[in-house]
C-alpha cells in the first residue's frame, strides 16, 4: 500500500535533516581522493563530497546504501568497501593501489533516497537540470503546478593515476554497467596535450541523447564553465582541462513504476579526475610548469 503524500513529505523532510540536502539543492556528488596520481603502493585518502560552491560538504550517506565501491585497473577489480570508514575527523577512508596503471575508482549507491519538492522549486530543477523529458511528461499530465517527488542513486568514477605512465588503453575508457555513466573517449592523463575531452554518456548500457553534460573546476565550483547536451549518439566534447581538479556530472530521469511512491526515478552520476597534488609533487619535466607537463606521484608511504 502506497504511503499519504503528507507522510511521505514528513519523511522526506526529517531524512533531509539527517541526511543533508536534496537533490534539489546539492546535485553534485563525487568521491574527492587527496591525490589523483600516487606512487605504486602508496595510499590515498578518500572523501565523498555533495553539493557546489557554498554548500559543498561531506556527504552523510550511510553505509548500507553503498553497494559498489571498488578500483578498476589494469589488473582487474578489486572491492574496496572495507578501507571506507565513514565520517571520519579528515576523510573517508584510504585507498592503497599497489600496481602501476590507470584506474577508475566507482561508487554506487541504491536507489532509496527520496526527495519531495514543492512545484515551483521541482520545476526549476528539472528545468536546470535539462530533464525536459520530466517537464513535458509533467504538462501532459497536467502536473505542472503539483509537488515533484524522485527516488534517486547516485554513481560516482574517479580516475587515479598510479606510476608516472597512463595508460592510453585502460579501464577509464569503458563502461563499468552503472545504470548511467560518462565514459571518456580517451584517457586525459595519457592525452597530455589534447585540446578536447570526448566522451560518451550511456544509460543502462545505451547512448543518451539529450542529456546535459556539465564540467567544473572543483577549485571554483559555484557554477560549471563549460556545459554540452549530448547528441543523437550520446556523445559530447570538452575542452581538456590541464591542470586544476575537474568534475563532469550528468543526471537523468524516468517516470517511476505504479508501484513507486515517487513521480521520477533519478541517477545522478559524476567522473572527476585532476592534475593538482599535493605540496609534495613534482613535474615530470623538472622545474617546469608547462601546462602539458604531466605531474609525478607525490612521494609518500601508505598511511595505517
Amino acid at each position: 500500500m502506497s504511503r499519504p503524500k503528507s507522510l511521505i513529505f514528513a519523511l522526506a523532510t526529517f531524512a533531509t535533516g539527517l541526511m543533508g540536502p536534496r537533490p534539489g539543492e546539492a546535485h553534485d556528488f563525487w568521491v574527492q581522493p587527496g591525490d589523483y596520481w600516487v606512487r605504486p603502493g602508496a595510499g590515498t585518502s578518500v572523501t565523498l563530497l555533495v553539493g557546489h560552491g557554498p554548500g559543498r560538504q561531506r556527504s552523510l550517506i550511510p553505509a548500507y546504501r553503498i553497494v559498489r565501491f571498488e578500483a578498476v585497473g589494469p589488473q582487474g577489480s578489486q572491492d574496496l568497501r572495507p578501507s571506507l570508514r565513514l565520517r571520519g575527523p579528515r576523510d573517508d577512508g584510504t585507498v592503497l593501489l599497489r600496481r602501476s596503471g590507470s584506474y577508475l575508482l566507482v561508487l554506487q549507491t541504491d536507489a532509496r533516497a527520496y526527495s519531495l519538492l514543492p512545484a515551483i522549486r521541482f520545476n526549476d530543477y528539472l528545468r536546470v537540470e535539462g530533464l525536459t523529458p520530466a517537464l513535458l511528461f509533467r504538462e501532459r499530465t497536467h502536473r505542472t503546478n503539483a509537488d515533484g517527488s524522485e527516488a534517486y542513486s547516485r554513481q560516482a568514477k574517479t580516475i587515479i593515476q598510479v606510476g608516472d605512465e597512463p595508460n592510453a588503453e585502460s579501464p577509464v575508457t569503458h563502461p563499468l554497467g552503472l545504470a548511467l555513466e560518462i565514459v571518456p573517449d580517451v584517457n586525459p592523463y595519457a592525452e597530455r596535450c589534447a585540446k578536447n575531452l570526448p566522451l560518451h554518456v550511456l544509460y543502462h548500457g545505451r547512448p543518451l541523447p539529450g542529456a546535459l553534460v556539465k564540467l567544473t573546476n572543483l577549485e571554483h565550483d559555484a557554477n560549471p564553465i563549460e556545459t554540452h547536451v549530448t547528441d543523437e549518439n550520446g556523445q559530447a566534447v570538452f575542452s581538456a582541462p590541464r591542470r586544476g581538479d575537474w568534475l563532469l556530472n550528468v543526471i537523468w530521469t524516468e517516470v517511476a513504476s505504479a508501484s513507486s511512491d515517487a513521480d521520477f526515478q533519478t541517477t545522478f552520476s559524476s567522473l572527476s579526475f585532476g592534475y593538482n597534488q599535493s605540496s609534495a609533487t613534482e613535474f615530470a619535466v623538472s622545474g617546469s610548469h608547462d601546462a602539458c607537463a604531466v605531474p609525478r606521484p607525490a612521494a609518500r608511504s601508505a598511511g595505517p
